[in-house]
């Protein structure tokens, strides 16, 4: 064959080169080989990885390397003003508890009220994108937080500490305590061999965990096993929303967060895990108990579940004696203890219903302990002997009692209201505040009004006499006080106090008739309109002053208007000065027409009824009929100067444009009263409207009957009748007053009422006649129940047709005589509104006027803070701060949410002219010079001796039903309170108000007048004046205020 091939060649054969050339096939086993190398060499890098892992598990070097580099990026710093790179954190419950999780819920609401944000936490870029994941914040979190309040010196005022009591660090801890613990929960925690140990991850636990994951989605057999750590339970208490773990995703933020927080105070992490001992037995939840509230950390639940002491059980841990006694005391202790650390786990059935179970765990935990030597066997067979028993709350509540007074108490309040928070909360959040009042001036002023109730003391202060008290009264009388000093940025409550020390507060949380106060407020709103028309006129030649026309009831523009013309110059100050000296009369034998019927009124003195006396006069001497005729002309200025008012409407019943005037009237003024309703009724709840509207109407059945048929036509005849009775009841006991004839309704009164109110008996015109309120009023609550979410436009489209009717109804009467009362009420209720928006400016509290002539001696109600602000504006020369009582607030101090705001400095509004506020001190202080409060005159001296510039207003308020025959004989009289009020300005800064009230029946017995208030505080002299020197700051530090 070889021949063969030899002797038989072809072109096709290649040249011997190329045979060389090519390569020899591999041999299976060369192939072979090859593989068997990459397999070691994979092998071998696994053998290497699994050893790196096993290592770095048990050393943990990497990661603390590694996490602690990237732990030192995550930072922030506190900067001026409010920050962009914030972010508070989700509805975990300590975020939620210390208010972290609100902040952004605060802020605007104290943006609102007028605070701006002075420092603000900035996040470093890196801590941004780490919280944008939806990780933790790594920072040392707080053991003890609650409410601060200071005052304005900088000294505590009020201190909530939450928890009361805890670990305040690692050594503290009895060494029992933390062996047990690290036993039943992460072992290897604090194992001093490995410095740079994860806390975050027990990884044989966190192995079997996964593990019993997988069997169980597998269906596979094994018990379900937990891979928690301290750190990660941690995690979970404070910030996982509710404190509970949803997902494997929770759990892996809850390891990567914890792990981060361990290293951020660098690569060991040995004090860091002594950290997460003490700080887990300062906040492990145990449930809730009534009375008291959440329960968090072993110091509480010893005392709330036991009733144990925990200082005393940290005692008797940490002690080495061996008597029976004193093991029997070591082992009720350690069981206590250890039920604790159990119940953790199912805490609101373990410390309920669980007891016994609870009880049976802890054995079977205690003989495991001593089994493995964590405890020695005496201790353990002395816990096993002991019985642990729950503390009775009810024969020992678990309240504990907060240390308050009125100061505190209106501070806490304040608070709770700006950031709708429960008194509960409030004191728990992380929160610093500074309040304006000073502590020692009012702990005193406090003692000394609580020592008015003291015969002796009362007597030697003068409060015995004519018009003043007896010996045996003095403990009946309440006294409340506030002082106020007015500063760059706002009026700063000094001192807010009362003889009671109770919630309530006279000053500020009342209504009451202040009597004769509203004179200030009716001279106030007097000279603001002769301002207003020196304004307009001052200018006009004398000329043309002559031609202009005034309505012939429209005494006060007359008067200007002469006054102008007469005097060459029209200086405003020379002006306001004559205005206060117009005279009036002050006989009381005049009836007036006013709150839709006739009316008289006294004097307090009989000997001022034949006086003509100026207006400064009457306000000094407090002469009521002077006030009753201004008021009324105040009225008719209202009612004239109003554009397109109705009197000018209705003068000519021949004018043939009068239906397109009154249809372009309706439609204008009818809008504008719609308005100032709807400004009433804004942002309020439908009962929170009716409520309002029945505040300002006077109760009787038939009003009643008129507006719940208008305003509910479909209800049915119980409905009605349990409406009418229930505000009569009411209307009784606000008013501590028996029934009377007029308040009887019986079923056949309340079935002829129901039908001759009813829909269609009469039209909204007459309907609000008979209710004595305006028919837009009534009209436009009734399209609010109807149509609760409705806007001020929807309510303008949809009253059209009622704007047009009414006030097209007035003409519609057959009688002349009704036609004229019925114009003269509704001009009168319409004249009101316009005098109420002028006290509102000047910080009148309520949404409404009773329009009544009695308004100007007290009859509309006030409030003495209310009258105390308006002085404030009076002594500011008119321009009106906001009253201040918390000055500073501090979120979060030394935290990544820490949030500092200020009071804004920006906030003056002038509400008054200079001239005005100038007109009006002046006549205030001769009140003290020579009139009702001159008792007090001079009291109060500057060091050098010099009198301090003093000027107020006293009010005496007897508020008293009264029941009438006829004739006008008096039936009846019972007194619902009596009221003694002082309002007052002190030097150039400091004003206030004092008030003495005596509420209900024992009212009937007291005669004092405002001199037993003028009286108290010429007594409060010799405490006041070292605080109201110039340039005393009332003894406070200087305000702080945020810098624009």
């Amino acid at each position: 064959m070889g021949a063969l091939w030899q002797s038989e060649p072809t072109s096709k054969e290649a040249p011997p080169e190329s045979l060389e050339e090519s390569p020899l096939p591999k041999s299976p086993r060369q192939r072979h080989l090859w593989w068997r190398l990459v397999w070691l060499v994979l092998l071998l890098s696994l053998i290497a990885l699994g050893l790196a892992i096993a290592n770095e598990m048990h050393t943990s070097r990497m990661q603390s390397r590694e996490l602690s580099q990237f732990a030192s990026t995550l930072t922030y710093s506190l900067q001026p003003g409010p920050s962009d790179a914030i972010i508070y954190p989700g509805d975990g419950p300590f975020d939620q508890r210390l208010g972290y999780s609100a902040l952004g819920d605060f802020l605007p609401r104290l943006l609102k009220r007028d605070y701006v944000i002075s420092e603000q936490v900035h996040f470093s870029p890196a801590l941004m994108n780490y919280t944008e994941h939806g990780f933790f914040v790594p920072y040392k979190e707080k053991i003890q937080t609650g409410l601060s309040i200071t005052d304005c010196k900088g000294d505590v005022l009020y201190q909530y500490h939450y928890p009361q009591y805890l670990y305040p660090d690692f050594a503290s801890i009895p060494p029992v305590i933390v062996n047990s613990l690290l036993f039943i929960e992460n072992r290897d925690l604090l194992d001093p061999n490995d410095p740079y140990a994860n806390p975050a991850v027990d990884w044989p636990r966190f192995a079997k965990a996964a593990y019993s994951q997988v069997a169980k989605y597998l269906a596979l057999p094994g018990q379900s096993a937990g891979g928690s750590t301290l750190a990660t339970q941690l995690e979970k208490y404070r910030h996982s929303p509710d404190g509970l773990t949803v997902s494997g995703g929770e759990k892996i933020r809850q390891m990567i967060s914890a792990s981060v927080r361990a290293y951020q105070g660098g690569p060991e992490t040995l004090e860091a895990r002594q950290r997460i001992v003490r700080d887990y037995l300062n906040s492990v939840p145990l449930s809730a108990v009534p009375g008291h509230g959440e329960v968090h950390g072993m110091a509480e639940g010893l005392r709330v579940w036991y009733g144990a002491d925990f200082a005393q059980v940290n005692e008797i841990l940490a002690s080495t004696a061996t008597d029976p006694q004193s093991m029997a005391a070591r082992g009720l202790a350690l069981r206590q203890v250890l039920s604790l650390m159990i119940a953790q786990r199912r805490p609101s059935h373990f410390l309920s219903k669980g007891r016994n179970e609870l009880a049976e765990l802890t054995d079977s935990h205690i003989r495991v302990l001593a089994a493995s030597n964590i405890v020695d066997r005496p201790l353990a067979d002395a816990a096993l002997a002991s019985k642990a028993t729950f503390r009775d709350w009810v024969a020992q509540p678990t309240i504990v009692p907060i240390v308050t007074n009125k100061g505190i108490s209106v501070a806490r309040s304040r608070l709770s209201l700006a950031l709708a928070r429960p008194l509960y909360d409030l004191d728990r959040l992380d929160l610093s505040a500074t309040s304006t009042l000073q502590s020692d001036l009012q702990g005193q002023v406090s003692q000394y009004l609580k020592d008015l109730a003291d015969p002796a003391f009362a007597e030697k202060v003068g409060l015995y006499g004519e018009r003043l008290l007896t010996p045996t009264s003095t403990t009946q009388v309440r006294y409340s006080f506030t002082l106020l000093e007015r500063t760059a940025n706002g009026s700063r409550v000094r001192v807010q106090t009362d003889s009671t020390d109770q919630p309530f507060d006279i000053n500020e949380g009342s209504k009451l008739e202040l009597g004769s106060t509203a004179k200030l407020r009716v001279l106030t709103s007097y000279l603001e309109i002769i301002a207003e028309l020196h304004d307009k006129y001052a200018d006009t030649p004398a000329t043309d002053l002559k031609k202009v026309e005034v309505a012939e009831l429209d005494f006060i523009t007359r008067w200007a208007i002469d006054y102008l013309i007469q005097n060459k110059d029209r200086n405003i100050v020379a002006m306001l000065d004559a205005a206060l000296n117009r005279k009036y009369s002050a006989s009381p034998g005049e009836a007036f027409f006013t709150g839709g019927g006739m009316h008289v009124f006294n004097n307090f003195r009989k000997e001022d009824n034949g006086r003509i006396p100026t207006l400064k006069d009457a306000l000094r001497e407090s002469i009521n009929l002077p006030f009753i005729r201004l008021m009324r002309d105040l009225v008719r200025y209202s009612t004239y100067q109003t554009p397109g008012n109705s009197v000018a409407l209705l003068k000519d019943d021949a004018e043939p444009r009068r239906q397109e005037y009154l249809a372009r009237f309706a439609d204008k003024e009818g809008t504008d009263y719609l308005r100032r309703f709807w400004k009433k009724y804004q942002r309020k709840t439908s009962q929170q409207r009716l409520d309002t509207f029945l505040d300002s109407l006077r109760i009787t059945p038939i009003r009643l009957a008129a507006v719940h048929r208008y305003l509910f036509p479909e209800a049915d005849q119980a409905t009605f009748n349990a409406f009418v009775q229930a505000h009569l009841k009411k209307d009784r006991l606000d008013n501590k007053r028996a029934p009377s004839k007029q308040d009887t309704v019986t079923e056949k009164r309340l079935d002829d009422m129901y039908y001759a109110y009813g829909p269609g008996k009469f039209d909204l015109p007459d309907q609000g006649f008979v209710a004595k309120v305006h028919p837009l009023d009534l009209w436009l609550l009734g399209y609010l129940l109807k149509n609760p979410s409705a806007s001020f436009q929807d309510a303008v489209q949809a009253s059209q047709f009622e704007r047009q009717e009414v006030y097209s109804w007035l003409f519609k009467s057959r009688h002349k005589g009704a036609r004229d009362s019925r114009i003269r009420t509704l001009v009168e209720i319409e004249a009101f509104l316009d005098i109420h928006r002028r006290w509102k400016r000047v910080g009148y509290p309520f949404d409404h006027l009773v329009p009544s002539l009695a308004t100007a001696i007290g009859s509309s109600g006030d409030r003495p803070a209310a009258l105390a602000e308006l002085i404030g504006i009076i002594q500011n020369d008119g321009i009106r701060l906001p009253v201040l009582r918390i000055d500073t607030l501090h979120f979060a101090a030394d935290t990544p949410y820490e949030t500092r705001l200020a009071g804004d400095p920006d906030l003056g509004q002038r509400v008054l002219s200079v001239e005005v506020a100038q007109a009006l001190r002046g006549a205030l202080s001769q009140v003290v010079d020579a009139g009702t409060a001159r008792r007090v005159s001079g009291s109060f001296k500057l060091n050098d001796g010099t009198p301090m510039v003093m000027g107020g207003k006293t009010g005496t308020g007897d508020n008293r039903i009264e029941s009438w025959g006829a004739g006008g004989r008096l039936l009846g009289s019972k007194a619902i309170n009596r009221t003694a009020t002082f309002v007052f300005f002190l030097g150039d800064n400091h004003f206030g108000t004092l008030t003495a009230f005596v509420p209900g029946r024992a009212a009937e017995s007291f005669k004092f007048t405002s001199a037993l208030p003028v009286q108290v505080l010429k007594g409060m002299a010799p405490i006041l004046t070292p605080y109201l020197q110039p340039g005393s700051h009332t003894l406070c530090k200087a305000p702080q205020v945020a810098q624009k």
